[in-house]
């Protein structure tokens, strides 16, 4: 099962109880779903169509629970199958008010963050998906006009969440990339099991990362102390095979043999082979000092 179905079996799993919140899940449900019958002004009727059986199956459960109505249901199929919901009569006028069914209707509105919550959530069932998390922060909702793309937004703005807009093959797709706004989502959603299989992966890939920049780091800085090394005995075998070497004072003397004798040593490490120990700065200030010396005879001899 796909991370956008688990994420929706949740949904399922978390119905509204009281009626304006089932109202509310309705409303967006119909948005995406729902149309109303135009041949007949004497024969209302409200229709919700779609090719999922589980949100046709919910949107049943919903109405006759919110309603208490008698729904048409049917079937067609040719290469998919397509569910049918049917309300008819002065039940359908109800509807059609109650989940402003129709787009030039007045604008639905929710007074409390339980009804939004709720309605997002029926958005989500209808056209939402959500990237796996092991492979990308990605979760949006279509919506097939920008006005409905546009409402969606405000109603996740006044939770907080921070949505994008953007058009895919003449739809509208509002949608989240940030990982923490995804899980706010998530929880609001009543998601939860999704949301802690996000949490955990968020929390492996910080530790991925955090182990690459910690190996990352080590590795350049062992770079870094080979290639000094190799420098400094580079230098100091040309001072030795030049015969510069024993002209220089007993200290640096000292500390190139000490050097040659120890290729791989740290800076700090050498320095307490002295005698008294020298700092870490002392040593490194005298192995500079003899590649300085080391390239000023190389020019000197061109």
């Amino acid at each position: 099962m796909s991370f956008s179905q688990d994420i929706k079996t949740q949904i399922a799993g978390h119905l509204p109880q009281n009626r304006k919140d089932r109202i509310a899940f309705l409303t967006a449900m119909f948005m995406h779903y729902g149309h109303r019958n135009k041949i007949s002004e004497n024969s209302p009727a409200v229709y919700f169509v779609t090719e999922r059986e589980d949100v046709a199956r919910i949107c049943f459960t919903l109405l006759k629970k919110t309603y208490n109505i008698n729904i048409d249901c049917s079937v067609k199929s040719a290469h998919t199958e397509v569910f049918r919901l049917r309300i008819r009569g002065a039940a359908s006028l109800d509807i059609s008010r109650d989940l402003c069914v129709e787009s030039d209707q007045r604008e639905p509105e929710f007074l409390d963050p339980e009804s939004r919550r709720a309605f997002i959530s029926g958005a989500f069932l209808c056209t939402g998906s959500c990237s796996d998390p092991e492979k990308s922060y990605h979760l949006e909702i279509v919506c097939d006009s920008k006005e409905k793309a546009d409402f969606l937004k405000e109603q996740l703005e006044s939770l907080q969440i921070r949505a994008k807009e953007t058009v895919r093959k003449n739809h509208r797709v509002v949608y989240l990339k940030d990982a923490s706004q995804i899980v706010d989502m998530l929880a609001l959603m009543d998601a939860h099991v999704s949301l802690m299989d996000m949490e955990n992966s968020r929390i492996l890939k910080d530790m991925r990362n955090s182990v690459n920049r910690r190996v990352n780091c080590e590795t350049a800085n062992i770079s870094k102390t080979v290639s000094a090394a190799v420098k400094q005995i580079e230098g100091i075998r040309y001072l030795e095979e030049t015969g510069r070497l024993k002209e220089l004072s007993p200290g640096l003397q000292m500390m190139a043999r000490l050097r040659l004798e120890n290729p791989e040593m740290p800076l700090q490490e050498l320095g307490t082979l002295f005698d008294p120990p020298l700092g870490k700065s002392g040593v490194n200030h005298r192995l500079r000092s003899l590649c300085k010396e080391a390239e000023k005879n190389r020019s000197s001899f061109g």
